[in-house]
């Protein structure tokens, strides 16, 4: 804690041949050892404490200066030691400034009376003119905002996590703004009602408004020329750039925003890259990318998603339909002559037709492709298993999650091949083989709620199906011995938590303990959303003992099943391989790829 004293009348003398004033001399108070060489051109209004100035800080690449205080008004405001705070164009009112910080060239930094510094406010996310479903807050991570959104209709659940969430905001809530250690503020015109966390930087910012940059210790936030933020927390790792504008925004985990990119009532988690385009009400989970001008992003979900050029979730024609209209999946592939929208279901790595067409329950046909030519929609059912874009995009999201330890607050799961999307094969090849068997025989193509197939789309959709699954089994195998799982959660039904897999059975008894106050605060929460991570192994082995069950027609399993199971894995390793090499062999026919690449690709598959 630091001990203040008044300032002697010699100090007050030199303060005053150096061009400062004060209000009251007496409401200025400053540390023991402070020298009032460094201070000139500053004038004090209400109470101001002071630390020392005594070294020089790095303002630019090989220039330095000495600390102090220089050209600016300053009104209710603690300064910690060795800051450097010159030519402040209109005043500092109501901030606690940390040590080491380089402020200059910057209009107006106020805090104003009943700031939330963006935290508390409640913002409507995939329903754009609907009621609020998400309440922003420095600790928001996907799996929390994913639950607030999945079950907005749940007013008891609503509820709860609404009063954590004003808690948690509660505990840390004061009158007086802070800006931490080491921060840079340059060139930047307003920033109001902003509480700034430790190494961040604002460098040539428009202005900040009701925000929170909530840098994680060893971690930093940095905000780019022309920057317009209001109502929003910018956290963990991120960035926000050139000119880009966020209104009512959280973004956080090592995501940038950049090249003029605007978004209002959105969220954006977990190395999500966007610019150029627009989003609105967008819950953009981990590894989401837009990098084109024509891109609009309105009500829908992602995650592992990269938006091609004209995508455009704009709802206007859709009228009456389903507010969850648009959710999108994980690495979402599409093949036309214009970008086609894709809403489905949230799964790994894959397109599924949940919600084409005017229904949001059809079924679903994971890892398939969509293609669109204007008048006709064709679909070729799991042809995206065996590709050499699925192979890469597998191999590459776990190097490009480039979020410090400290800041890796939403959980991720990377398995392409999960419960969640399994069912999905599951149920994809149940619906191909009772079209087949409906259509008889010499059926050119087949139909699905005005989507088409071939047939020859149809029978490599089940042979592929059927090899995910055998690879999925064969791969748990892998790593577990006969033997009966620890249990019973995990057969049946997933839900993904934008990036944390769980059973449903688990989910619904999460929601009891939220909804009977078992967990009660935020911690509490962050804490068993963890615990589920923990045990996904568990859920993951009795989730793969029943479906072999299903899958072998047996009520009890034997260890020479384990066995057959495994060489069927083995097996469907060896052909899901030989397809990519296949593809990558394509590709390199094609003309697309030259010698050397293709021979390094098919050392990786060897």
């Amino acid at each position: 804690m630091y001990e203040y004293r008044e300032l002697t009348d010699d100090e007050i003398m030199t303060l005053e041949d150096n061009g400062c004033t004060a209000e009251d001399w007496t409401c200025v108070s400053v540390d023991e050892y402070f020298n009032p060489s460094y201070i000139k051109d500053v004038r004090f209004y209400g109470t101001v404490k002071l630390g020392v100035f005594e070294r020089e800080i790095e303002v630019g690449n090989g220039l330095a200066k000495h600390t102090g205080l220089r050209n600016a008004t300053l009104c209710n405001v603690t300064v910690g030691d060795n800051c450097l705070i010159e030519n402040i164009g209109n005043y500092i009112n109501n901030y606690t400034i940390g040590e080491g910080c380089h402020i200059c060239n910057v209009s107006t930094i106020e805090t104003t009376a009943e700031a939330t510094f963006g935290e508390g406010i409640t913002i409507p996310v995939l329903n754009e003119a609907g009621n609020g479903n998400v309440v922003l807050f420095r600790g928001l991570t996907s799996n929390i905002a994913a639950l607030m959104v999945n079950h907005s209709d749940d007013k008891e659940l609503a509820a709860a996590l609404r009063k954590m969430v004003r808690d948690d905001v509660a505990a840390r809530q004061t009158d007086c703004g802070t800006i931490g250690n080491n921060v840079r503020l340059v060139n930047t015109t307003e920033i109001t009602n902003t509480n700034i966390g430790d190494n961040c930087e604002v460098n040539g910012a428009c202005r900040l408004s009701d925000c929170t940059l909530a840098a994680e210790r060893g971690d930093s936030v940095y905000i780019g020329s022309g920057v317009i933020c209001e109502n929003s927390i910018i956290a963990d790792g991120s960035s926000v750039l050139n000119s880009a504008k966020l209104f009512n925004c959280f973004v956080g985990e090592s995501c940038q925003v950049t090249n003029g990119f605007t978004a209002e009532n959105s969220l954006f988690f977990a190395n999500t890259y966007m610019a150029n385009g627009e989003a609105c009400a967008a819950f953009c989970g981990p590894f989401s990318a837009s990098h084109h001008k024509s891109t609009l992003l309105i009500g829908c979900m992602t995650s592992f998603y990269n938006a091609g050029s004209a995508t455009n979730f704009s709802n206007h024609a859709y009228k009456m339909g389903p507010l969850h209209y648009g959710t999108l999946e994980r690495g979402t592939k599409t093949a036309s002559g214009s970008h086609t929208l894709l809403p489905a279901t949230i799964g790994a790595f894959s397109v599924c037709l949940g919600k084409i067409g005017t229904h949001p329950d059809t079924t679903t046909l994971p890892f398939s492709y969509v293609i669109g030519n204007g008048r006709e929609t064709w679909v070729v059912p799991g042809k995206n298993i065996a590709t050499v874009g699925l192979y890469r995009d597998i191999r590459k999201w776990p190097r490009r999650d480039v979020r410090m330890d400290v800041s890796k607050k939403s959980i991720i799961n990377y398995d392409w091949l999960s419960p969640l999307t399994v069912n999905g094969m599951v149920k994809g090849h149940e619906l191909l083989d009772g079209l087949r068997q409906n259509a008889g025989q010499n059926t050119a193509f087949y139909t699905i709620k005005g989507n088409k197939l071939t047939d020859k789309a149809l029978r490599q959709g089940l042979q592929l199906y059927a090899m995910g699954i055998e690879l999925f089994i064969g791969e748990v195998l892998m790593s577990h011995d006969f033997g009966d799982p620890t249990t019973a959660s995990g057969a049946g039904e997933w839900r993904d938590l934008s990036g944390l897999l769980l059973p449903t059975v688990e989910e619904k008894r999460l929601i009891e303990k939220i909804n009977y106050g078992i967990i009660d605060s935020i911690s509490s929460l962050t804490d068993m959303l963890s615990a589920y991570n923990n045990k996904y192994g568990d859920y993951l082995w009795t989730f793969t003992v029943d479906l072999m069950k299903q899958y072998l027609g047996k009520d009890k399993l034997t260890e020479d099943d384990f066995n057959t199971m495994r060489e069927r894995g083995a097996a469907a390793r060896a052909a899901w391989l030989d397809c990519i090499r296949k593809d990558a062999e394509k590709e390199y026919q094609m003309g697309d790829i030259d010698r050397t690449v293709l021979d390094k690709f098919l050392e990786q598959l060897s």
